[in-house]
C-alpha cells in the first residue's frame, strides 16, 4: 500500500482551502500535517483541525489564535511567524491558498524548505517573482489556478521551443458587454456576482474588473518563461475553455472541463499524475454553444495596466499589486468606486515607475516590503481624496 504525501494546508478556511480538503477527505492520498488560516473563521479553523488532527497550526490573528489554542487544548501558533512555521515544517507539499500579498512569506519559507510548492496564491510570485524564481527549483513549483494548470496541461503536447502564444481565457465577469460609465454606479454585491465561479471576495472583485486577469498574466510569464508579447487573453464566458497553448504549426491545445477549482487542485496534489479524483465530465451528448471575443481594454483599464507593470519588471508588480488591493478594500468598505479601482492602479504606478518601481534589482524581500508599504500609503492618500 502507497504510504500517505504529507501536506501543509495554508489558507484552510479559504474557497480553495476548504475545496482541497474536500478532495484530500475524498482521495485519501494525503495527510493533513499542517493548518493555517487568517482566523476570520475560527469555528471553521476549530472543526478542521478536530477533523484532520494535524501536527501544527497556526492562525495570523493572535487572538484568534489565542481563542482556537484554548478551544482545542494545544498550541496554535500566531502570527506571520507562526504560519511561516508551517509553510517550512518538512510537508511533501504545501498548497499556498492565502489570498493577497501576504503569501510571499510562506511561498518562500516552503520553498526554501525544499517542499513542493502548489501555488494558488498568485499574488506571492507577481510580488516577489524575482526572489521565487531564485529559490524555485526545477518542478517545485506547480501551479493551482484554473488557467495555468490548463497552460500546465496543454504544454505537455510540445516541445517548449514549439511554444508559439499562451492564451489565457477572461470569463469576463458579472461586468461583461457594460460600457465604463455604467461601471461607474455598481455596487459591492454587483461585483460579488460572477456568473461561473464561486471565489472569495477579494479574488471575486478582482475577476469583475479583470486586475485578476491582469496578475494571471504576469503569473504566467514567471511560470512558463513566455514573453509578454506572446501571452494573450480572451473573453470565454462559458468557463469551459479554461486556457490553450498554440504551437509554431498553427495547432492550439485547449483544455477542458466544468468550472470546478477541485480539478485542478487534486491535479496540483497529484502532479505529474492524473488524480484519482474526479468530477463530472463535459456532458458531450448535450447541444452546447461557446463563444470567444477580445476583452473590452477600454471598459477593462487593469488589464493592460497589468502588461505595462510586468513589462517594466522589478517591483513595479508589486506595485501593481498594493495599488489593486487598497483599492479593492476601499470598494468594499464604500470608500470607492468600482470604476475608481483601475485609477488608484494607474495613478500609483505612474507615480512609481519613476521612482522606486524603476529599480530591477529585487535581491531581498526587503526590497519588495519597502515599496508595497510606500504604494499603498500613496493608494491610500489618492483614495482619501477621492473619497
Amino acid at each position: 500500500m502507497t504510504s500517505k504525501k504529507s501536506l501543509a494546508l495554508l489558507g484552510s478556511t479559504g474557497s480553495i482551502g476548504t475545496q482541497a480538503i474536500d478532495v484530500v477527505l475524498s482521495q485519501g492520498a494525503h495527510e493533513v500535517v499542517g493548518l493555517a488560516a487568517s482566523g476570520a473563521h475560527l469555528e471553521l479553523f476549530i472543526q478542521q483541525a478536530r477533523t484532520l488532527k494535524p501536527a501544527e497550526l497556526a492562525l495570523f490573528d493572535e487572538r484568534s489564535a489565542a481563542e482556537a489554542s484554548t478551544a482545542l487544548g494545544r498550541e496554535v501558533r500566531s502570527g506571520a511567524a507562526g504560519v511561516d512555521a508551517v509553510a517550512s515544517m518538512g510537508a511533501e507539499i504545501v498548497l499556498n491558498g492565502i489570498s493577497g500579498s501576504v503569501g510571499l512569506s510562506p511561498t518562500l519559507a516552503a520553498l526554501q524548505s525544499g517542499s513542493l510548492l502548489a501555488l494558488a496564491n498568485k499574488e506571492s510570485l507577481v510580488v516577489g517573482g524575482p526572489l521565487v524564481k531564485a529559490i524555485a527549483r526545477p518542478g517545485q513549483l506547480i501551479p493551482v489556478d484554473s488557467e495555468h494548470s490548463a497552460i500546465a496541461q496543454a504544454l505537455l503536447a510540445g516541445a517548449p521551443s514549439e511554444v508559439s502564444k499562451l492564451i489565457l481565457t477572461a470569463s469576463g465577469g458579472p461586468f461583461r458587454g457594460k460600457s465604463a460609465a455604467e461601471l461607474a454606479s455598481v455596487t459591492v454585491a454587483q461585483a460579488l456576482a460572477h456568473p461561473t465561479w464561486s471565489m472569495g471576495p477579494v479574488v471575486t472583485i478582482n475577476s469583475a474588473s479583470l486586475a485578476n486577469k491582469g496578475l494571471e498574466v504576469i503569473e504566467a510569464h514567471l511560470l512558463f518563461d513566455i514573453a509578454y508579447d506572446k501571452i494573450e487573453v480572451v473573453v470565454h464566458p462559458q468557463s469551459m475553455i479554461h486556457s490553450m497553448v498554440e504551437f509554431c504549426d498553427g495547432s492550439t491545445i485547449a483544455q477542458i472541463s466544468p468550472p470546478d477549482m477541485r480539478l485542478p487542485i487534486a491535479l496540483a496534489l497529484s502532479w505529474p499524475n492524473r488524480s484519482t479524483y474526479a468530477i463530472p465530465s463535459v456532458n458531450w451528448s448535450q447541444p452546447m454553444e461557446w463563444s470567444f471575443a477580445p476583452v473590452d481594454r477600454e471598459t477593462f483599464p487593469a488589464l493592460d495596466l497589468a502588461y505595462a507593470a510586468g513589462r517594466h519588471g522589478g517591483v513595479a508588480p508589486a506595485c501593481y499589486n498594493a495599488a489593486n488591493e487598497e483599492a479593492v478594500a476601499a470598494f468594499i468598505s464604500g470608500a470607492l468606486s468600482f470604476a475608481g479601482i483601475p485609477r488608484i492602479i494607474e495613478q500609483t504606478l505612474t507615480h512609481f515607475m519613476q521612482g522606486a518601481a524603476k529599480r530591477s534589482d529585487v535581491s531581498e524581500v526587503s526590497d519588495i516590503l519597502d515599496t508595497e508599504i510606500a504604494a499603498r500609503a500613496f493608494a491610500r492618500s489618492l483614495i482619501g481624496e477621492e473619497a
